[in-house]
């Protein structure tokens, strides 16, 4: 009887594992866009810039140049009234954390942000497009 049981737990131990490594996956990544999203409403450009990719910081060469697009181009990341997280999927290999942003504006938007993990283990932003919740194009 004690092998049946100790054999039942250890099965249904094995098989959580994916699910709490998932979680643990999730919780990276939503810390990362949370640190991002607190530096944009301090305006500090150097931690906003620090969570991009490496792409992303090439693209962009400078903290300033980057917080400067994201003001201009993002407003509601940018300042966001709330902020909801949502699903995060995969796609074509690529990680997807979906965030409802309601907008300084009042409208909402979803932004899709692509993950990119990094040498070290840890996550960066490799890029964020906003759509509509009805999914056409912000």
């Amino acid at each position: 009887m004690r092998v049946r049981v100790f054999a039942a737990l250890l099965v249904f131990l094995l098989s959580s594992l994916p699910v709490v490594a998932e979680d643990a996956r999730r919780a990276g990544i939503l810390s990362v866009i949370g640190a991002q999203l607190d530096a944009f409403q301090r305006d500090d450009a150097a931690a906003a810039f620090a969570i991009a990719s490496p792409d992303i910081q090439a693209m962009f060469g400078s903290p300033e140049n980057f917080l400067c697009m994201v003001a201009a181009s993002y407003a509601p990341v940018y300042r966001p009234r709330a902020v909801t997280y949502l699903d995060l999927v995969e796609r074509d290999q690529q990680l997807v954390q979906r965030v409802l942003f309601t907008g300084p504006d009042g409208g909402q938007v979803v932004g899709l942000y692509m993950m990119a993990r990094q040498s070290d283990g840890s996550w960066r932003i490799a890029g964020c497009v906003l759509v509509r919740p009805n999914g056409g194009s912000a």
